[in-house]
């Protein structure tokens, strides 16, 4: 039996990881700068720095590669997956919840992908259901069974906690997320996102929270 060189076989897997993000980078730019429909293959092979030969290796068209960039972005949310202790007070873990999600959604140099799915998804509606199933549906659904947990331990009164969780996640967005994606101000500072975290979570609370009596 010949003997398999495993460290071999790990650099070529971390060089093919490392050329696939770097067609994914180069796509992601050109479908920014020229749209869906004006990109081509050969302005994202020239983008990212290969071949057009090297790049229908990787990806047989442009629709495959939008939806690899959709996919790589969903993954680095699920990655960065808040997690809900239930030691902690409802309080601080709407706040720290609140802090992540924004401090995510709105990094510096992030919504690339978000930008590129609003741009497409009336032509390409599939893209768009794929990419709030992979990225919006699931951080809702994570925050709603937290709630329900909460509720059923008769510390918050809510009647449906999908919505209360998406209307939570929008407090949270209020101000900061739109002038964001559009591009009218940029990714807001840490002091902004806790200021105005604090205040969703005093107005969710505010509606939801059992009152001592």
């Amino acid at each position: 039996m010949v003997p398999v060189d495993r460290t071999s076989a790990h650099l070529v897997g971390d060089e093919e990881s490392s050329k696939r993000r770097q067609i994914l980078d180069g796509a992601c730019k050109v479908f920014l700068d020229l749209g869906f429909d004006g990109a081509s293959m050969g302005d994202i092979a020239r983008a990212a720095g290969v071949s057009k030969g090297t790049l229908y290796v990787y990806f047989a068209d442009k629709c495959r590669l939008f939806e690899a960039i959709v996919e790589v972005d969903a993954l680095e949310r699920r990655q960065l997956a808040f997690y809900f202790d239930p030691a902690c007070d409802i309080e601080t873990t709407l706040l720290r919840f609140g802090e992540a999600y924004i401090g995510r959604l709105c990094r510096p140099g992030g919504g690339s992908a978000a930008r590129m799915v609003f741009a497409i998804a009336e032509r390409m509606p599939e893209i768009g259901r794929r990419y709030y199933e992979l990225v919006l549906q699931k951080t809702v659904n994570r925050l709603s069974e937290y709630l329900d947990g909460r509720v059923k331990q008769r510390e918050l009164v809510i009647d449906d906690c999908q919505l209360a969780a998406m209307q939570f996640m929008l407090m949270c967005q209020a101000s900061l997320f739109l002038p964001y994606i559009f591009q009218v101000a940029p990714a807001p500072s840490q002091e902004r996102i806790t200021r105005v975290v604090n205040d969703a979570v005093r107005t969710f609370l505010a509606a939801h929270a059992v009152k001592a009596i």
